[in-house]
């Protein structure tokens, strides 16, 4: 199981934590990854953390604003929100896989275990 915890209402040009919390199977091998969905729109990616090579891979938007990292002591996943803009609103979702592809990385339907979602609102 995963939990996400951390949203909330944050400035534009703030910054804010979200945790993903696993249980049951350690994140330490799989890869780990952050997607959102505003209202109306399909679920997007924002960046995975990649056991096997050992990379992160960010979506374009969030480059150099958004740090995914991770605590395998914790088997906990962290996603540092700087410097977010109203156009990051979204409920974010963290999501876990034990063999996904390089090439597959960036589509839910890659991903085996999905947490509940948490609210992200920026305000401008």
């Amino acid at each position: 199981q995963l939990q996400a915890s951390g949203g909330g209402l944050v400035q534009a040009g703030g910054s804010l934590r979200l945790s993903c919390a696993a249980s049951g199977r350690t994140f330490s091998s799989g890869t780990v990854g952050w997607f959102r969905q505003a209202p109306g729109k399909e679920r997007e990616f924002v960046v995975a953390i990649r056991r096997n090579d050992g990379r992160n891979y960010y979506s374009d938007s969030v480059k150099g604003r958004f740090t995914i990292s991770r605590d395998n002591a914790k088997n906990t996943v962290y996603l540092q929100m700087n410097s977010p803009k109203p156009e990051d609103t979204a409920v974010y979702y963290c999501a876990a896989g034990w063999s996904i592809i390089l090439s597959s990385i960036s589509y839910p339907a890659s991903y085996d275990y999905w947490g509940q979602g948490t609210q992200v609102t920026v305000s401008s």
